[in-house]
């Protein structure tokens, strides 16, 4: 667990514009596979989250017509976040702490990867294979 945040967001992060609607970040999120999409202003400044429990406890159940009304509506403004050269067990104890399932990774505000609960347990799971 010396291994910084950089380590673990090899990937990409799903970024979507703030005015992106419901009905076009959920299509985003199922076409890419993803769990999270990062919401960034018109400078490419991270300005909230839209993960699947957003979806799950903003919309299922509680709002009908949330098709056609914009991400930032649902989303988690001003998430948390870690940079690059946070050490994991950093990044871990934040995950833990706010019970979050991903925690962008910015440089200068602007989201450069995200890290999933998933990549922590694959990472902790190499960590310990023998030899």
């Amino acid at each position: 667990m010396e291994e910084s945040a950089g380590a673990l967001s090899t990937h990409q992060p799903v970024v979507v514009p703030a005015d992106m609607t419901m009905q076009q970040a959920i299509t985003t999120m199922l076409d890419r596979n993803v769990g999270a999409l990062l919401v960034v202003d018109d400078a490419g400044n991270l300005q909230g989250i839209l993960s699947e429990r957003d979806l799950l406890k903003k919309i299922a159940g509680v709002q009908d017509d949330y098709a056609d009304l914009p991400v930032t509506d649902f989303m988690t403004a001003r998430p948390e976040s870690v940079a690059a050269d946070d050490p994991l067990v950093f990044v871990l104890n934040k995950m833990d702490r706010g019970d979050y399932r991903h925690v962008p990774v910015v440089k200068n505000n602007k989201p450069v990867g995200i890290i999933s609960v998933r990549d922590m347990l694959k990472h902790l799971t190499r960590l310990c294979e023998p030899g």
